[in-house]
């Protein structure tokens, strides 16, 4: 299939590696999504990281100069959470791994959450950056006792200023070890959370382009879901990890600065 910016009607923006990395924000933030602006772009920040929620993003935004509404976002807990509602009957016992915007997502989602993992119906992993081994171990009892395994997204690292941490995919390959089970993923590089996004936009996957800075989860994602992709070289994938991945982006980019360039030459 041939692509091209003009076509373009709606972006589904990753966050973590694109706008920001660690704590810092990447350069060039402010004029892209002011060209989006001005193109009147339909823009999503879709994020595999479960430990954001809608208003905690709007007011990193904000922070940051740049004014998004709560609907303009969607994280891999809140589209989890909608993906249990379709999946299980209210009030179904899940046991957690991620932090307080998962479990956020899951009592609003109507489902209750348990600490016994001998009571769990269905055990959720999401990135927790307080995960002890006790929690492991609580998480690697409820599948063995036949709870489902569900996970938020597979990133088996997450970018710091500098250095990558583990990821929820460090985690999730933990319990795998222990137990055997493979897990449903709902974030990238499957295609639920581009379904959703496309669904909240309006537009179709044809004119909607996944910009992310992840080879195996971004840009798969992306074209699993028939997206156009970019990729941007801000965070985890470099140029030379392209053609070992098997995984070919419709554009490549060094950063928002050369994207937002190109989005005005279109």
């Amino acid at each position: 299939m041939t692509v091209s910016l003009k076509t373009i009607q709606g972006i589904v923006i990753d966050m973590d590696g694109v706008l920001r990395r660690g704590g810092k924000t990447l350069p060039g933030v402010q004029a892209f999504f002011k060209t989006l602006r001005e193109k009147q772009m339909r823009y999503i920040l879709a994020t595999n990281n479960s430990t954001v929620t809608p208003d905690s993003v709007v007011r990193l935004m904000n922070g940051i100069g740049v004014s998004i509404q709560p609907e303009e976002m969607i994280g891999s807990a809140q589209a989890t959470a909608s993906y249990l509602q379709q999946t299980y009957p209210s009030g179904t016992r899940m046991i957690l791994l991620g932090e307080e915007a998962l479990h956020t997502a899951i009592l609003a989602a109507g489902f209750s959450i348990v600490d016994d993992p001998l009571k769990a119906e269905v055990a959720v992993s999401g990135f927790n950056r307080q995960v002890d081994y006790r929690l492991l171990t609580q998480m690697a009892i409820a599948l063995q006792n036949g709870a489902a395994f569900v996970g938020t997204n597979p990133d088996k690292s997450f970018p710091l200023e500098t250095w990558n941490a583990p990821g929820n995919g460090a985690m999730i390959a933990a319990l795998e070890a222990t137990t055997g089970l493979r897990p449903t993923i709902i974030g990238k590089p499957e295609p639920h959370l581009y379904v959703q996004c496309l669904r909240r936009m309006g537009t179709t996957p044809e004119t909607t382009l996944a910009l992310g800075d992840r080879l195996d989860t971004d840009i798969l994602g992306g074209q699993r879901a028939g997206m156009p992709t970019a990729l941007v070289l801000t965070g985890i994938s470099s140029r030379d990890d392209i053609q070992p991945s098997g995984i070919q982006p419709d554009w490549v980019f060094s950063g928002l600065p050369e994207l937002t360039q190109a989005l005005q030459n279109a």
